[in-house]
């Protein structure tokens, strides 16, 4: 299923469970942080088991590629230079980061603004996102890396299709191009 058709389904199943709700009840505020609370810590989990996955495979193969201009840096493209490994430790961090920067948002909107309903809206996201992840079905479900889950994956427009390739170039014209321009190419260690 597409990730933003289950997201809207979702998203319109637990607005219809939060008008059910009391969102002023202390023990339904206490359950609802409880989910939310065991959702971050299973998607953790569950992206730390991962990121201990790849480390043990320890898969050195080069991983050349090709970063699109930034519009906001003014910086053209780049030549990128990695292994796998190192590829998706950092795709994996990021995830991990991400979940900080939620837990974060969602604290500040509950406990300082005393908003329950979002804390209740996202307590299915974490897990979701965690199980929808390139890495997560790489490396914990065992799909092939090919297709939509070939390294570099590709950021999926804001715009449903619309605005170009955002995503990086991995044909050989383009990595030469960047070769001769001198745009990066050096593996960082």
């Amino acid at each position: 299923m597409n990730p933003q058709i289950s997201n809207l389904v979702i998203m319109l199943v637990m607005m219809q469970l939060a008008r059910r709700i009391d969102m002023e009840d202390e023990k339904n505020i206490m359950y609802i942080r409880i989910a939310y609370g065991a959702s971050v810590g299973l998607a953790w989990i569950i992206y730390q088991l991962v990121r201990r996955i790849i480390v043990a495979k320890n898969d050195l193969t080069t991983l050349k590629y090709v970063t699109p201009a930034s519009p906001m840096s003014g910086e053209g493209e780049k030549l990128e230079v990695t292994t796998v490994r190192d590829y998706d430790l950092k795709e994996i961090d990021s995830s991990i980061k991400s979940i900080y920067t939620g837990l974060a948002m969602m604290g500040f909107m509950h406990f300082y603004m005393h908003y329950t309903n979002p804390l209740f809206m996202q307590s299915i996201s974490p897990i979701k996102t965690a199980l929808e992840s390139n890495e997560v079905k790489i490396h914990l479900f065992g799909k092939a890396a090919s297709g939509d889950l070939k390294r570099p994956f590709t950021a999926p427009s804001l715009f449903g299709g619309f605005g170009g390739s955002s995503g990086p170039k991995t044909d050989k014209k383009s990595i030469e191009e960047a070769e001769r321009a001198g745009t990066g190419g050096v593996k960082a260690e």
